[in-house]
């Protein structure tokens, strides 16, 4: 007979959005019963491992995917200035649980490092001098700087622009000191680290979901134990489901109509590791540059200083690949099993308007080492091959869903996909993901607790630990400078 146990929320998947959300709705109700489970042997294993995450404080300073230019030539800034709002948001709830003793050291998850853009040639140096002024007229951006001066890129970023022919075509920047290296693997870890320190919360790792149904006003969530092959029933009100690239076919096992039409593209990556101990210090900055034509948004090049378990590290990349694994310790017939009959026409049809990107995949897969060195020299002229290595990131499942005009589109972003009642949700996708954790949870909130969302002691608390929840960061530059002030000093981000 299998073993039956209860909980008022199951959390599957020990990432960053479990971790957010388990925490979150403990401080806001503490009576709650919480299990998370894990089909690895650890947190943060996946996605939000630092190896694995493309993308460590994405806050729109210098991502450009994220101000693409219009057919008029203007620029369209509306997503940077959500993600920059969002990336406040995130900084308020960690300040918070600095503040409140609930994660120690600060220093051990988050970092100050600028933030920069690079880009070259005429058409591209217009277009970030056009990307600065619009981000002018938003206070999110205020104190960032451009230039066009090589001497003084060149103190901001002296690897990028050493042994660069200067000669050749002209080169722009944009700097935000203001910018921060996140570890969002150490993050998860210290919020499960004192969420296990509640009676009724437990995490059980080595635990694979097999199946999800509703029954009645209820779920039975049935899992199987990796090194025992025991399986066991949760029986929960609630389920939320970020497994990552594994989210999309737990949530098509859920059955519920919203789920239908759903699809995944994934996507793999690799880094190129700086293995030099004289190269890594000299550099200080996250440089971001333009995407090729008809690459996904997390193959955006960038040359990122990081720190991982204490140690500065330097990366770039990353390079895409082609893949049919949903997770990195996924299984090659992941892409195959996800295909359902109400998805495979959606599937279908956006693979065929997005041949270009499989082409894309498959060519970077080809690359020769001496090919992914001429990418890294066109923002480190003076790189060598003997001081890289090669690395796997993570996989990321791009949003395939259906569209009724194109029959079926690929997404870019990431996305919150919940059952009319509110007693499931999964996220699916991808970037900026992690950064705006604190908010995409918050509209989940909205959307599965909205009765709960209303009471008084649920808005105070929620405005205790964000104090702009609820408000515009962007039409309130007062506001924003006090949380800005605030979450700067608590996070000991000050000194750039």
């Amino acid at each position: 007979m299998q073993k039956v146990s209860k909980a008022d929320v199951l959390l599957i998947g020990a990432g960053i959005m479990s971790a957010t959300l388990g925490m979150l709705l403990k401080l806001l109700d503490n009576s709650l019963r919480i299990k998370i489970v894990e089909r690895l042997n650890s947190a943060a294993a996946e996605s939000s491992d630092a190896w694995n995450n493309a993308g460590t404080g994405h806050s729109a300073f210098c991502e450009l995917n994220y101000t693409p230019e219009r057919a008029d030539g203007s620029i369209d800034i509306s997503k940077a200035i959500k993600i920059a709002e969002s990336f406040e948001a995130s900084k308020q709830f960690w300040a918070y649980l600095v503040e409140n003793n609930i994660v120690k050291k600060p220093e051990d998850f988050i970092r100050p490092i600028p933030h920069v853009s690079f880009v070259w040639g005429d058409n591209n140096v217009n277009y970030l001098r056009k990307r600065y002024m619009a981000l002018q007229q938003s206070s999110l951006f205020e104190g960032m700087q451009f230039s066009e001066d090589d001497a003084e890129i060149a103190k901001w970023i002296p690897l990028v622009m050493e042994n660069r022919k200067m000669q050749d075509e002209p080169v722009a920047a944009t700097k935000m000191d203001l910018g921060t290296d996140v570890n969002f693997g150490a993050l998860t870890r210290r919020i499960f680290d004192k969420l296990l320190h509640y009676d009724d919360v437990q995490v059980h790792y080595g635990q694979e979901v097999e199946d999800i149904e509703k029954h009645h006003n209820y779920w039975r969530v049935k899992i199987k134990d990796e090194q025992s092959g025991e399986s066991s029933i949760i029986v929960t009100r609630f389920v939320f489901v970020g497994a990552g690239g594994g989210s999309l076919p737990l949530l098509l096992k859920s059955g519920i109509p919203e789920a239908e039409g759903y699809g995944g593209f994934p996507v793999s990556g690799q880094w190129l590791r700086c293995k030099s101990e004289t190269v890594i210090p000299r550099h200080h900055a996250k440089v971001y540059g333009l995407a090729k034509v008809g690459s996904p948004p997390m193959s955006v090049p960038h040359l990122d200083t990081r720190w991982i378990k204490g140690k500065q590290e330097l990366l770039f990349g990353p390079f895409a690949g082609f893949t049919t694994k949903f997770l990195r310790h996924g299984s090659a017939m992941d892409l195959f099993k996800s295909v359902k009959t109400d998805n495979i026409r959606p599937m279908v049809i956006a693979g065929m308007h997005n041949m270009p990107l499989t082409k894309y995949l498959i060519e970077q897969v080809m690359l020769s080492p001496e090919e992914r060195l001429e990418s890294l020299k066109e923002y480190y002229p003076g790189a060598r091959l003997d001081d890289w290595e090669l690395v796997v990131a993570g996989y990321r499942v791009q949003v395939i869903k259906k569209d009724e005009k194109e029959g079926g589109i690929l997404e870019f972003g990431t996305e919150v996909v919940n059952a009319a009642d509110g007693s499931i949700a999964a996220l699916l996708g991808a970037s900026p993901g992690a950064s705006t954790a604190v908010s995409i949870m918050l509209e989940l909130l909205a959307r599965c607790f909205p009765e709960k969302l209303k009471q008084d002691s649920w808005q105070q608390k929620l405005k205790e630990m964000i104090p702009s929840y609820g408000k515009s960061l962007k039409n309130d530059s007062d506001l924003l400078k006090r949380v800005r002030e605030h979450s700067t000093e608590v996070l000991g981000l000050a000194a750039v």
